[in-house]
């Protein structure tokens, strides 16, 4: 198999750590893309290291500015070499009903979920479709196919993730280059396994299958379509929910 650059949004999370190792398991190089305000990065490789995954490289940025994506990527490439995998991970969540939400807690998910798209996938696509190949995976979410209470600014950066993907995905199906979006439900990252017990109960309980996603059933979902033979899947969007909802 040939071995490809991936760089990875939100790498440092519980899910983009899955993705990162599941990208890297299948043999490719990842670069981690992570919030220098959250700068765990020293621990996380130590983390990563323990594991066994010594050779991820890191970036720092903020997705939601244009300019950090054009460093983030332009290091990245000084590092490794071309991208020849962009996952759009990086998310945020401001929950709060509508009639409560302020307009900063709107434009912050709106910026770092929808528009952070343009600004990381601006960086690679056109590079991709002149070397005539390249994976685009897109992170959105079961809450952005059927909507949620509570989640006005998060369902729709999630819903316009899947027609961001439609639309490019058709854009680029002729040059060899596909882009996909991953809708996935509720994960037991540590974030959510750190819910009190009786909430997190109740999810668990709203979920046919009965249990949360393992982080690592998403990551290996982007490493098949990610995979030199996923090369006729473009403009999809896997759910992977357990039964919550289907489309």
């Amino acid at each position: 198999m040939t071995q490809r650059v991936a760089l990875v949004t939100g790498a440092m999370g519980g899910l983009g750590t899955a993705i990162c190792q599941q990208l890297a398991q299948a043999g490719h190089k990842v670069v981690a893309a992570y919030h220098p305000q959250f700068d765990n990065k020293d621990a996380w490789l130590a983390e990563m290291s323990a594991a066994g995954f010594n050779d991820f490289v890191c970036v720092g940025g903020d997705v939601s500015v244009l300019e950090d994506c054009q460093k983030m990527v332009a290091e990245a490439e000084a590092a490794c070499g071309q991208v020849d995998i962009l996952i759009n991970n990086a998310g945020i969540t401001r929950d709060r009903m509508f009639a409560k939400m302020e307009k900063d807690g709107w434009d912050a998910v709106i910026a770092t979920n929808l528009t952070s798209l343009f600004n990381m996938t601006k960086q690679v696509s056109a590079k991709m479709a002149e070397r005539g190949w390249g994976r685009i995976v897109n992170i959105s979410s079961v809450n952005g196919v059927k909507g949620q209470a509570g989640q006005t600014n998060y369902s729709a950066a999630k819903a316009g993730v899947i027609g961001f993907t439609k639309a490019l995905a058709a854009e680029l199906a002729a040059k060899g280059v596909t882009v996909n979006a991953i809708a996935p439900g509720y994960v037991a990252t540590k974030m959510v396994m750190a819910i009190k017990p009786e909430v997190l109960q109740t999810i668990v309980d709203s979920v046919p299958m009965k249990r949360l996603a393992k982080p690592e059933e998403i990551g290996y979902a982007c490493s098949y379509l990610c995979n030199e033979l996923s090369g006729f899947t473009t403009g999809a969007t896997i759910n992977i929910n357990g039964g919550l909802y289907y489309q």
